[in-house]
Parts: C-alpha cells; structure tokens; sequence
C-alpha cells in the first residue's frame, strides 16, 4: 500500500493535464513514461532496429494484466477490442441459447449476441439481472461498471445465481479495471480495453478465459497464436499456443510498449490506494451536488457520477477547462488518480454559476 505522500509524488510526476480533466470513462491521461515509451517505440521502427523488445512488452502487459485480474498469465489473451472478444464468445453459444443482459448495456458487451440472429438475447435492468438468471439460461455478460452512468453491478450475487442454474457468466470490466478490485477467477470470462482506467493507448483489450477455454474456439487465431508463432506465418497453424494466447490477435506492439509502463503505474500505486482515491473524489462530487439540489443517478461507490439534465452543460464546461461526457443528457464526471479535490470544486463551482 503506498503512502498518501508517496501517491501524490508518483501521479505529480507522472501527469501534467492542461485541463480538469474528468473524463476517464471515455479515454484516460497517458502517463509521461507512457508517452516516452511510445516515443521510443516509434523510433526503433523510423531508424530500423530489431522489435523484440516490443515483443518482449506484450509479455509483460499480459503478466501485469494477470495479477491485478488475480490469474495466471497462462489464461490471459491480448486482443484489440472487447467486441472481437464477445464475437468469440458469442460464436460458441448453439442456435437458441438464452443470452441474458442488462438493459442499455455498453454495445461491445451486447451487439455481438444480437448479430448472431439466432440466439435468445434478453435484456432486464441491471438491479433485476441476478433474479433474472433462469433454467435454461446459457450465458449472463454484463459490464462490472455500466458505461453511461456509473453503476455497479452485484457480481456476487450474479455469480450465485449463475452457478444455481447452471450458467455461464461473462463481465466486462472495462470500467472498472484499475481502480476496482478484480477477481477474473470468480468468473467464466472476462474482458477489459487498456485506454481507459488502465491509462493505455488504443488498440489492447484482454480476456481472460478458464483453464481450459470455456469450449471456446480461436475464430480469429493468426500466427501469433501459434505455439510458436515465429513457425507459423505460413499455411494452417499447426499447434494453437497450449495457452490462452491461441486467442490473441496480431498484436499492437507501439500500443503495448507503452501500456506497459501505464500497468507498471497502476501496480505501484497499487488498486487499493487508487480505488480509495477516485471514490472520495465522487463521493465529495455526489455531497456537493446534494447541496445544491441535484440528484446524481444512484451508484454508490463507484467513481463515475451521472447527473441527469446537465449533460447539455457539457460545452460550457468544456470552454471553462473542465473535460467531462455528456451521456443521454445526464453530465457523467469520472474521477481518477490524477484528479484532486480542488477539481471537484471548481467543477462545483462551475455548476453552480
């Protein structure tokens, strides 16, 4: 656990945002030895020099990705979006297996069931998805943090219902990776991108599958999902990776070069301090707001705050050097490490003139 002290040294050193900047729901700040990384990685490709070492980072953002999921690194694959991963999921499932959902879900986590046009997709709101859960139920997918509005879903008790009927469960935690615990291992699948909470560049998002893949097959499987990819560029892979990595794709090699440094980070920091940091900035958020009479959707503990009917505020704010979303006309702030009380009153402030 770092110090208070400790913390505010790593993040000042790491971040210099030009704005208040409280939009990591949307994309998060890259940290400067993310940026110096990229700059780096660039260059070995401008000057012609070997890339192992960019080989040697996604490695690296798998094992990182591993222990802040709490699995092995043997059962983490590197993709590129969160879709191309509920794709395979989806792909797996026999004509008219029920998919249950939560309504209004992040696309990602749903359009890939719907495309199928084959499966029983059923949508119920996110307070009812764990009651929801039935005989004949084959999959329950549901983000850990829902995208427009910060709530958080119950996966215990989803993870209850779904073991009492005989489900399978699939939670994105997009939205959470990085600033709330996780635990991948209570779960059939999970998925994460790294441009948001994780304070990675585009182009890398995980999945983290059970030991023995789920049933899944690797539809997307290229060379480097071979056993040895350098051996498999040409014809048919002959051996999938005896790993999770028979489910990566063609990897993102600038994008993990920095990434990896950004994971470095979060793990120095450690998800505790960071988790206790970005709820008392929205919980501060959420006591502000009361007071001057707004009524923040409920979502209790987490470190998205949805405001319905100041989303069309979003511009002004914007031109007052304060960065947040405007999601279905609610104003959606999202706090993270790099954000500090001051930016929660001045956003205060802001809102009130």
């Amino acid at each position: 656990m770092e110090t208070t002290e400790t913390f505010e040294t790593l993040v000042r050193a790491e971040f210099t945002p030009k704005s208040i900047y409280l939009n990591t729901a949307s994309n998060g700040l890259l940290p400067a030895r993310t940026v110096t990384a990229l700059h780096e990685a660039a260059l070995l490709r401008a000057e012609g020099r070997p890339l192992t070492s960019l080989y040697e980072d996604v490695e690296a953002c798998r094992a990182a990705y591993a222990r802040l999921a709490g699995v092995p690194a043997a059962r983490v694959a590197v993709g590129a979006s969160v879709a191309a991963h509920t794709g395979v999921i989806a792909a797996s499932l026999p004509a008219g297996a029920e998919v249950l959902t939560a309504e209004d879900d992040f696309t990602s986590v749903l359009n890939p069931f719907h495309v199928r046009g084959d499966l029983k997709v059923r949508a119920v709101p996110l307070e009812r998805l764990a009651e929801s859960v039935r005989p004949g139920t084959a999959l329950v997918a549901v983000s850990a943090v829902q995208s427009a509005d910060g709530r958080l879903a119950d996966l215990p008790a989803l993870r209850e219902a779904a073991r009492a009927h005989g489900a399978r469960t699939y939670v994105d935690f997009s939205q959470a990776a990085g600033w709330l615990p996780m635990d991948a291992d209570a779960y059939d699948f999970t998925a994460s991108v790294a441009y948001k909470w994780l304070l990675g560049p585009h182009g890398t998002a995980f999945l983290v599958l059970p030991e023995d893949f789920g049933g899944l097959t690797p539809l997307l499987a290229g060379w480097v999902a071979g056993e040895e990819p350098w051996a498999s560029c040409y014809g048919p892979v002959t051996e999938l990776a005896r790993s999770a990595r028979r489910f990566d794709l063609t990897h993102a090699l600038f994008t993990c070069a920095g990434l990896r440094r950004s994971l470095d980070l979060i793990e120095e920091l450690g998800v505790a301090a960071v988790h206790a940091h970005d709820v008392a900035l929205a919980d501060r958020f959420r006591a502000g707001l009361a007071a001057l009479g707004y009524a923040p959707v409920p979502a209790p503990g987490s470190a998205i705050v949805s405001v319905p009917g100041l989303g069309g505020r979003q511009p002004e704010l914007s031109r007052a050097g304060i960065e947040v979303s405007d999601r279905a006309g609610n104003l959606r702030a999202a706090f993270h490490l790099f954000n500090t009380p001051t930016d929660v009153d001045r956003l205060l402030d802001t809102l009130t003139g």
